[in-house]
């Protein structure tokens, strides 16, 4: 079966499942398992975390890159925000010169990125599959930073181990391991497609790593802080797999 750019090949369906489980499933149709089974799926969750981070993380594993050719067409490749599902809107920037990331927490350097910060180190730019939990994918062109460069300026303390990531959509938030945040094709991205990124796609600033679901790549992003402690997450607190890898 050959690669596409909408729906999964069996080998995507074979390694969103090892990833996902019973878990994502039932907690994607609503139900939790209720009071007796809830913390069953609670822990076969966190089961399938440990086998998903030895199954996909490695520095070594890089996902395919794809010829600028194979994009999928801007009106079909989806958006999504919980603030447009609430309002109808994307999320806006009151004030979109006066934004700027926020970086500290375990950290020996705190940092404040505008935006112009952001776009003057350098970048990584792929053209990659984003794979949705709900089962579409869609290849795009995502420019923006490292987010090792950003782990390196700030200096982490030895004991800080994860990643909060914190965005202006509605409380939106999650979590990752530092090793997850550190892979190559993890980025902070500010352009989609060789244009500024929007407001659809998630400006000022966004996640992006073709090595996790979508939910994992948080948009709208406001703050970046390390922690000693493994983070939630908006859908994993819901019964969505942490590590969601792909």
């Amino acid at each position: 079966m050959t690669e596409s750019n909408h729906g999964l090949t069996r080998r995507d369906v074979f390694r969103l499942g090892a990833a996902a489980g019973p878990g994502a499933l039932l907690a994607a149709c609503g139900w939790d398992g209720g009071s007796a089974l809830g913390p069953g799926l609670r822990l076969f969750s966190r089961v399938n975390d440990w086998v998903g981070e030895r199954i996909f993380l490695g520095r070594r594993r890089l996902a395919p890159e794809y010829p600028v050719s194979a994009r999928t067409e801007p009106a079909n490749f989806p958006a999504y925000s919980i603030t447009r599902n609430e309002t109808g809107r994307f999320p806006a920037l009151a004030r979109p010169e006066a934004w700027a990331l926020e970086v500290g927490g375990l950290v020996a350097k705190p940092l404040r990125l505008t935006r112009s910060m952001l776009e003057a180190l350098p970048a990584v730019s792929y053209t990659v599959k984003h794979h949705c939990v709900e089962g579409w994918t869609a290849i795009g062109t995502w420019t923006g930073v490292p987010v090792s460069t950003i782990i390196a300026m700030a200096e982490p303390a030895g004991d800080a181990r994860y990643l909060r990531f914190d965005s202006l959509d509605s409380g939106y938030y999650n979590g990752w391991d530092l090793t997850s945040a550190m892979h190559p094709q993890t980025i902070l991205a500010y352009a989609w497609n060789d244009r500024p990124l929007g407001m659809n796609h998630g400006a000022p600033l966004r996640l992006c790593s073709p090595i996790k679901l979508g939910y994992k790549l948080n948009k709208y992003l406001t703050r970046m802080t390390f922690t000693r402690d493994r983070p939630g997450g908006y859908w994993e607190d819901r019964g969505y797999p942490w590590f969601a890898g792909v």
